[in-house]
């Protein structure tokens, strides 16, 4: 389940990459440099960020869930799950 969530953070970060104001705002709200958020792109509390964030801002999850043809509430709960405790 872990693996499908990081390959679904992954995926909504290409989506955030994808217009510059919210990768700005991505980098600003998670206090990552563009250079640390590439090297920790295999770390769950980065990928569990990155879907933070759209959970914060429901017009980007919402747009963000529909461009991955996903529910809204899939990446809100991927992201719980990359926060919690290891299995």
């Amino acid at each position: 389940m872990l693996e499908d969530d990081a390959a679904l953070a992954l995926h909504a970060l290409g989506w955030i990459l994808n217009d510059e104001p919210r990768a700005e705002r991505l980098l600003a709200l998670t206090g990552l440099a563009p250079d640390d958020l590439r090297a920790s792109l295999g770390e769950r509390a980065t990928l569990a960020a990155i879907l933070s964030f759209l959970a914060a801002h429901e017009n980007d999850l919402v747009a963000c869930a529909d461009a991955l043809q996903v529910p809204p509430a899939s990446l809100a709960a991927a992201a719980h799950r990359l926060e919690g405790p290891l299995a």
